[in-house]
């Protein structure tokens, strides 16, 4: 009599068991909007423009998580955001041309809180000439309803100076 009642007890618990895991699965797949997204993550693009152009190494540094890496052309990566910032401070206050940068958001992929970007990058003199061009890609992680990026790494398409 006992085996009776402990096949169906069996089944009935590991059913509950796997339609738990499935719900909870469910809940935490939220799906991204990639267009919203991209909205936000070209704000953040323009932001670091502006920064750059105003000379404010703070704001720019804005753009990272404390755990960043970024790895620039022609040197070692730069690990964390503090080191980020003080990198960029010394980038601006070398800078004597008067350049600009636009970053546009080319393309993204992403799900729930993480996103990759592929964009492009244009330096500009004062006067609106192309002095350089380029493509980067930046790895973004969601933090409290806030994007902030993670790895980035940028190439130049221009040809090499001889």
């Amino acid at each position: 009599m006992r085996r009776k009642f402990q096949f169906p007890v069996f089944i009935g618990i590991t059913a509950f068991i796997f339609s738990s895991c499935s719900t909870a699965s469910k809940d935490e797949a939220k799906p991204l909007d990639l267009e919203k997204a991209k909205t936000e993550i070209q704000a953040m693009e323009d932001a670091f423009a502006a920064a750059e152009k105003a000379k404010d190494a703070d704001a720019v540094a804005a753009y990272y998580s404390d755990d960043a890496i970024s790895y620039s052309r022609n040197e070692p990566p730069t690990v964390g955001k503090a080191a980020i910032r003080d990198s960029i401070a010394a980038r601006i206050a070398r800078d004597t041309t008067g350049n600009q940068s636009v970053y546009k958001v080319v393309d993204l992929f992403g799900e729930g809180n993480m996103l990759v970007e592929i964009g492009s990058w244009t330096s500009m003199s004062p006067d609106g000439a192309e002095k350089d061009k380029g493509h980067y890609m930046s790895y973004f992680r969601k933090k409290d309803g806030k994007w902030f990026c993670v790895r980035d790494m940028s190439v130049t398409s221009m040809p090499a100076k001889k």
